[in-house]
């Protein structure tokens, strides 16, 4: 059963159609008591750092999400802002991140961008895997969709599982133990968005 965190933000719907379409059971949990139960989790995210960390705040889901990450090791999978909100803080504001990944979120530098380069990365890029089990099996030349002005950048390299170049390299999926998240949208990212997200259904 794969469960998508519902804290007012992130593209709910069109993770829960591709499960549907998978043929994968799939839930969504709004309130504790809904969350508690979950096997695999979905962290999504859209907008700015602080204002997703106070909605999963006020949400009052965050210490049971540690509790089944941290203590139980339940697989999660946080996507675009839900990534980022695993570092352990962000350029973006001031609230500190769940910690879940150490390193912190960057905003790209402008300043050293080619003139075909531009803020936000915006559309399709190629992905190069570090591994290619779990998330990326079964993909031989992955492509997703990014759209973000920030990346996070892991205090570890081994925690990076695939790089993106946008005037130079930049984690695009991290993954530590149990924790995985991706900077680009699977959501969006046709089948190699649909394979991705099958994949994690299968850890």
């Amino acid at each position: 059963m794969i469960t998508i965190v519902n804290y007012g933000l992130g593209n709910i719907s069109a993770f829960a159609n591709i499960y549907k379409i998978l043929n994968i059971p799939v839930t969504i949990a709004g309130t504790t008591d809904q969350l508690a139960a979950a096997e695999k989790i979905i962290l999504p995210g859209v907008g700015a750092f602080d204002w997703a960390m106070m909605r999963l705040e006020q949400s009052g889901m965050r210490a049971c999400l540690d509790d089944l990450v941290l203590c139980k090791k339940r697989p999660v999978l946080g996507v675009c802002v839900g990534m980022q909100m695993m570092a352990d803080r962000s350029a973006e504001g001031k609230l500190p991140g769940l910690g879940w990944i150490s390193g912190e979120v960057l905003r790209f530098n402008e300043n050293d961008f080619r003139q075909q380069t531009h803020l936000p990365h915006m559309g399709w890029n190629d992905v190069e895997p570090a591994r290619t089990e779990c998330l990326f099996k079964g993909i031989p030349v992955p492509r997703y969709y990014f759209l973000h002005s920030y990346y996070f950048a892991t205090a570890h390299p081994s925690t990076v599982l695939a790089k993106t170049d946008y005037n130079g390299h930049f984690a695009a999926a991290v993954r530590f133990e149990n924790i995985f998240g991706t900077q680009f949208h699977p959501e969006k990212s046709h089948n190699w968005g649909i394979q991705l997200l099958k994949n994690f259904a299968e850890i």
